[in-house]
């Protein structure tokens, strides 16, 4: 699934995007960064509603390259500048973390265990 795909289906924006576009096939919600050290997955999407910066770090360690921001979470512009050095996909959407996850598991999205 792509980053247009999950847009839609999410009512979401995408603040910035993949250099080069990622087909997307699993994903893993979480708030606590810990958690998402201990997976890796290739084409990972990370959903979550810590809009941290920590966050963006957590996942160019774990090598995901999309974070969905649940609840509308806003995002600072040093956040995006490393997301965009890291080539990691920011996305926001209004809905809940439940809401995201069923929405993309209902697509085909794979749950990561």
């Amino acid at each position: 699934m792509n980053l247009d795909q999950i847009i839609e289906l999410i009512d979401g924006e995408i603040l910035i995007a993949n250099e080069n576009p990622i087909e997307y096939d699993s994903a893993f919600a979480s708030d606590l960064m810990s958690d998402v050290l201990r997976w890796h997955c290739d084409n990972m999407i990370l959903i979550t509603g810590l809009a941290t910066i920590q966050t963006i770090r957590t996942a160019e360690l774990s090598g995901i390259y999309c974070v969905i921001l649940a609840r509308g979470k806003k995002v600072s512009d040093e956040m995006l500048e490393i997301a965009g050095e890291s080539d990691i996909a920011i996305l926001t959407s209004p809905k809940s973390m439940f809401e995201i996850s069923g929405i993309l598991y209902q697509e085909g999205i794979k749950p990561l265990y």
